[in-house]
């Protein structure tokens, strides 16, 4: 048996006096031969009573301490205080948690990426596992339309549309008149002003407008999304939802997905018009076009299909950002920490989830030759 006898404070801001002193005595003790070597299973008994205070740290480096030269078969207290005798306890029977957590991060690139790519192909599972609860829901409410929350449904294209417009449409705008300014720079050298109509009409309503508009909703709508169900499910509002026969899908996430859905085409819109806009503020200043012959070149250059395209991504946009957000939302553990995790993964998701879909439709309608 291994006597161990603690003395005065083991709390956090003594650690650093005690520690030594209770490793040279076990080193002693093995010197002696009253420890051997190989760290032996034996009995240990510690004696607090000149124990004047004791907390987690103390208790967790005692225990440590020991552990690294004997394995502890049966832990005996003497002489302790209750509360002291609690403190030891508990630290003993959370020690082997702790252990296994430490061990758990020591891994190797391949375990991490082999970690990795597991968690993806849940989360993806999962994503498309909510997609088909969503889906079934829909289907319910175009067989029942009466079931549809219309309030919550135009509340949502209140929040997700009308709100978004100031903000869209001055990032459009901008993007607008760089895209302009540098495609000036350029043109301006060769005498080519007036091509730079073309470029603009057929970067910012194709691509640059829908992907700009998506990526802003789905840092704006998506984050949003997540936050209000995440504080649902924190404050058991989607289990009482549940409790009273209803589904979460229908009541809350249905309203949401057909909101963005609606809204972000009108916004893509307006974000092409305020890209134009910006365009032909430079054209007007640097490029020594008329506002007439801006619009008349555009009218030329820009066919509808192109702007046709850019609008119809958008639906497909918002899809994927409103079911990421909804999902990431429902799976909210039950602490505020785990609302603000989801919402930064919602908003990176999202993301990569537009920026993949843009690049399918790409291909797909250079496939088709659109």
């Amino acid at each position: 048996m291994l006597r161990v006898t603690l003395e005065g404070a083991w709390l956090l801001a003594a650690l650093p006096v005690a520690e030594p002193g209770l490793a040279q005595l076990i080193s002693q003790a093995m010197a002696r031969g009253m420890i051997v070597q190989g760290r032996p299973s034996l009995r240990v008994q510690i004696d607090g009573q000149a124990l004047q205070a004791l907390d987690t740290a103390g208790a967790l480096a005692v225990l440590r301490l020991i552990g690294q030269s004997v394995q502890i078969v049966e832990l005996t207290l003497v002489g302790m205080q209750d509360h002291h005798a609690r403190v030891l306890t508990l630290v003993q029977q959370r020690l082997p948690q702790l252990e296994e957590a430490i061990h758990a991060h020591a891994l190797g690139w391949r375990a991490r990426l082999g970690a990795s790519a597991l968690g993806l192909w849940h989360m993806l599972k999962g994503h498309l596992a909510f997609f088909g609860r969503v889906a079934e829901a829909a289907w319910r409410t175009a067989r029942e339309p009466r079931t549809l929350r219309t309030r919550e449904l135009v509340t949502q294209l209140g929040s997700t549309g009308v709100t978004a417009i100031p903000v869209v449409a001055l990032v459009t705008f901008l993007i607008g008149v760089v895209f302009a300014y540098l495609l000036g720079l350029q043109a301006e050298q060769y005498g080519a002003n007036i091509f730079v109509v073309d470029g603009v009409a057929l970067g910012m309503t194709r691509e640059f407008s829908p992907l700009i508009v998506a990526t802003i909703m789905a840092g704006r709508s998506g984050a949003a999304f997540t936050a209000q169900l995440g504080t649902m499910r924190l404050t058991e509002e989607t289990d009482a939802i549940r409790t009273l026969g209803l589904s979460v899908e229908q009541v809350l996430v249905l309203p949401r997905v057909l909101g963005l859905m609606l809204t972000l085409p009108l916004l893509v819109f307006i974000g092409d018009l305020a890209g134009l806009s910006g365009a032909l503020v430079i054209a007007t200043t640097m490029l020594d076009l008329t506002p007439m012959g801006f619009i008349e070149r555009l009218h030329s250059a820009l066919d509808p299909r192109h702007y046709l395209i850019g609008l119809g991504k958008a639906p497909f946009f918002a899809l994927f950002i409103a079911v990421i957000g909804c999902r990431m939302g429902i799976d909210v553990a039950r602490d505020t920490r785990s609302i603000g995790i989801h919402t930064t993964s919602t908003v990176v998701q999202a993301i990569v989830a537009v920026i993949i879909l843009d690049a399918i439709f790409a291909i797909v309608c250079q496939k088709l030759g659109w």
